[in-house]
């Protein structure tokens, strides 16, 4: 079969190539892939400058949807036929201390589909039965393809973040993360601020068609003078920084109230500076974010099931699996939203 692997380590050294297509093993589920979604981290390993564990050559992509066509011996989750999804951590001990307290994303040995195993940017892959998730007929394998991204989303906003829906929320970057953050925060009653650059306005556009209480551009205005001005120079309750941008970070330090909370959700790629003083100045409760669990999957699945979250119009984009440069390429240009690969 065809597949987009990451054939050794170094910035490229990424193509498609002509591979074995997976057996079947006990314990497993060999999935048709029907969709996946292009996530910045597919952009850091093409580049390599990401700090979770790859072991090339792989098969990228992990943000994915398919049809159940065969199982191994002891398989329950599942059968033939079923729609499903899959979570991405592919392989963890169940013995540390973070795996038996559900946190799993966390553990020391975790290993993910489209770093280290297979993943999805071809027409079959292969996950342990116990990462299953079924789809119900009402969501789309487009829109299932984008609830990896969501139960991140929902991992960050609903296990890590206390939401009131007094709060007022600031969301910086309006990508499909942030777009996503922000209808989660709306669904708990709280009003939002959605921040963007002038290569976002037609994200920002989308925020304001999704609800957003307020939109800042912030090559055209001053995002802490705005939010002063908001707030009465109170700040925000809550920041979810969703963009990556250091200078979002920092400046997100800054928007939150005193006592206030901030959620680091974008990945930066590479380390940079602020000023950590004035998380104690300010008492601020400050936390980052990595992956998912099956809680934020749950959550996840159940909202895209009760159309609390619009994840079909979040696509804007389908790409086959030889033109797989080019979708890259306008991902990384931020020309449109959620890019999906399709064979």
């Amino acid at each position: 079969m065809k597949a987009l692997v990451k054939y050794a380590a170094g910035p490229g050294n990424m193509e498609i190539r002509d591979v074995e297509e997976p057996k079947v093993k006990p314990g497993y589920v060999k999935i048709e892939v029907k969709a996946t979604g292009i996530c910045g981290s597919d952009i850091h390993i093409l580049h390599s400058d990401i700090a979770i564990p790859v072991r090339p050559p792989v098969i990228t992509g992990h943000e994915f949807s398919g049809i159940v066509v065969e199982v191994g011996e002891g398989v329950s989750s599942c059968k033939v036929g079923d729609r499903v999804t899959s979570e991405t951590a592919y392989e963890y001990c169940n013995r540390c201390e973070n795996c038996k307290n559900g946190r799993y994303n966390l553990c020391n040995h975790r290993k993910t589909l489209g770093y280290w195993y297979n993943g999805a940017f071809a027409k079959y892959t292969l996950v342990p039965q116990d990462r299953i998730h079924l789809l119900a007929d009402s969501i789309s394998f487009e829109e299932a393809a984008l609830l990896e991204p969501l139960a991140c989303v929902c991992h960050a906003a609903m296990d890590l973040a206390q939401i009131k829906p007094t709060d007022l929320v600031l969301v910086t970057g309006p990508g499909p993360v942030g777009l996503m953050t922000l209808q989660v925060v709306k669904a708990h009653g709280a009003k939002v601020i959605v921040s963007g650059t002038n290569a976002d306005a037609a994200r920002l556009k989308k925020a304001e068609e999704y609800g957003a209480d307020f939109i800042i551009n912030v090559q055209q205005n001053n995002l802490i003078e705005e939010i002063q001005k908001i707030t009465g120079e109170k700040g925000v309750d809550i920041v979810f920084e969703c963009s990556g941008a250091p200078a979002a970070t920092r400046t997100g330090i800054e928007a939150v109230k005193k006592y206030g909370q901030f959620v680091q959700v974008g990945l930066a790629g590479a380390p940079f500076e602020f000023d950590f003083a004035r998380i104690c100045y300010k008492e601020i409760k400050v936390t980052g974010s990595l992956g998912s669990i099956w809680n934020s999957w749950d959550y996840a699945i159940r909202m895209a099931e009760n159309k609390q979250v619009k994840l079909k119009d979040l696509v804007s984009d389908i790409f086959p699996l030889e033109k797989w440069e080019e979708a890259f390429k306008k991902f990384e240009n931020k020309d449109g939203l959620k890019i999906l690969i399709q064979n």
